[in-house]
């Protein structure tokens, strides 16, 4: 389900946020673009491009934690509120804005 906002942007309901467990992520695909979203063992939620610019690694596979995404393929390292590596010269993640609805539902915004 998606809903047109002023000036081009879509608001995709993503469904519950419990659909995420707490410490993992989670790959959608919205019209031609791949999102990994990340739910943190603290409950934050984060939204990422989905492939790993180095080598195109699932990056909804990685491990999560503190604010942090690690690449399953070689373990580069990214900060999923800004999307920039960590000790790494790979280029930054695209970030995207996520909010929850009154009904815990995953709302993202393209």
């Amino acid at each position: 389900m998606s809903i047109m906002l002023p000036p081009g942007k879509v608001v995709y309901n993503l469904g519950p946020q419990t659909r995420l467990p707490l410490g993992e992520g989670r790959t959608f695909q919205l019209g031609e673009t791949e999102i990994a979203v990340f739910r943190t063992r603290s409950g934050r939620l984060f939204a990422t491009q989905a492939a790993c610019p180095h080598r195109q690694g699932p990056l909804a596979d990685g491990l999560t934690g503190d604010k942090q995404v690690i690449c399953p393929l070689h373990s580069f390292k990214f900060d999923l509120s800004t999307g920039e590596s960590i000790g790494n010269t790979c280029s930054a993640l695209k970030t995207y804005a996520l909010q929850v609805s009154e009904a815990g539902e995953i709302l993202l915004s393209l």
